[in-house]
């Protein structure tokens, strides 16, 4: 197992909460990290059919039976657990007594709001991050591999290459998630939109024109989204509010959690394409708004990251608030610094005035350096720990 950032988290809130929950997409770690970090805890899987009829069947049996508190996997699948844990932890008020795992977030994040509200610590658990690849000694040195490759688990615990692993994560995903959470008729349509999101990776969410372009109802096409977003394919990086006087659009914009599974959705079947795909500046800012969420995440706190635009065109990539002050980051795939790249942040410094710390440019190349008026990190620095760039 490579080491994750978030087992620290998960420690933390083990000590103040006696259920710590893991959601997070299929394949990225959850069940490892949960036993790593407990191994002397049993572990109830309720994809199993048998267990489930099981704990279904007799729920407080199920509960009695575990002295020491348990791992229970795909806990959302049995809906009668929660309110029988409810009762069961607060009588025995033991920190970290159980560890519950979801790749549903909604159908996770449903059931503990309804029946455990208070007594949850949440870690949103996605695929690797770079420094935690790197802290493996398993990152590698080409940005377009590294695009390529993504960075969920399988791919580097196992001799398996992208090409072979995406087609069965898609359709595991499909034939599971989908059919479970939507009456989805034909899956090939829904496959369809799943490659369309992706050829609007970077942009501004259009719905209506997303729904066209797959022959859906535009009513459709929001539902299909929403179990992307609660499914943790694809992320809606929403607008920031302030106007500094602009003013600014109001649609959020659409990114993949994985520039790897953009990728292969994109048909791109090798790191060398991605060097001359029209894409390739997309799937890099999908990258680092990517590890800037992992860091967050990993961390037990909210993302909190957004984009400005305002109604001329004028935009920053990424844009979070440090105190009082907004930390502005234009994302740049190009491997040679241009002259020409500071021109966004420099106009939106004059915008935001006091309230801007000095703006920072992440590009492809592999050189950092300080301006007077901004900071320009090569995108290797993401492959340090996240304290690195502040």
């Amino acid at each position: 197992m490579i080491p994750r950032t978030a087992l620290a988290t998960l420690y933390r809130l083990a000590r103040g909460f006696p259920i710590v929950a893991l959601t997070g997409p299929r394949q990225s770690g959850k069940t490892t990290l949960a036993r790593a970090a407990f191994p002397d805890k049993p572990y109830v899987s309720l994809e199993d059919a048998d267990t489930l009829a099981y704990v279904t069947t007799d729920t407080r049996l199920f509960l009695a039976s575990l002295p020491e508190g348990a791992i229970i996997d795909e806990a959302q699948r049995c809906p009668a657990l929660f309110s029988y844990l409810q009762r069961h932890v607060d009588e025995r008020q033991r920190m970290g007594d159980f560890v519950l795992t979801g790749s549903q977030q909604f159908g996770l994040m449903s059931k503990i709001t309804q029946s455990l509200a208070g007594r949850v610590g949440l870690i949103h658990l996605l695929p690797l991050s770079q420094s935690e690849l790197a802290a493996a000694g398993q990152a590698t040195d080409c940005l377009d591999e590294t695009l390529w490759r993504g960075s969920y688990p399988a791919l580097y615990d196992r001799e398996l290459s992208p090409g072979d692993w995406y087609p069965h994560y898609v359709a595991t995903y499909l034939e599971r998630d989908v059919r479970q959470l939507l009456a989805v008729r034909e899956l090939s349509l829904f496959q369809r939109f799943l490659k369309m999101c992706a050829a609007r990776c970077g942009q501004l969410l259009n719905l209506s024109a997303l729904a066209a372009d797959c022959g859906i109802s535009h009513v459709t096409a929001r539902q299909w989204l929403t179990v992307l977003e609660a499914s943790y394919i694809v992320y809606l990086l929403p607008p920031y509010h302030r106007n500094f006087g602009k003013r600014l659009v109001k649609t959020p914009k659409l990114y993949f959690l994985d520039a790897g599974l953009a990728a292969w959705l994109l048909g791109i079947r090798s790191a060398e394409a991605i060097a001359i795909h029209a894409m390739r500046g997309a799937l890099f800012e999908t990258f680092v708004i990517g590890e800037f969420i992992k860091q967050r995440q990993n961390a037990g706190i909210p993302v909190d990251l957004y984009f400005w635009r305002d109604n001329t065109g004028h935009e920053i990539d990424l844009l979070y608030e440090a105190g009082d002050k907004l930390q502005a980051i234009e994302i740049k795939s190009g491997m040679t610094f241009s002259s020409d790249w500071p021109q966004a942040v420099r106009r939106w410094a004059t915008y935001a005035r006091d309230a801007a710390l000095a703006p920072w440019i992440i590009h492809g190349g592999d050189h950092s350096f300080e301006a007077a008026d901004y900071r320009a990190f090569s995108w290797r620095t993401l492959l340090l720990p996240p304290a690195v760039i502040s």
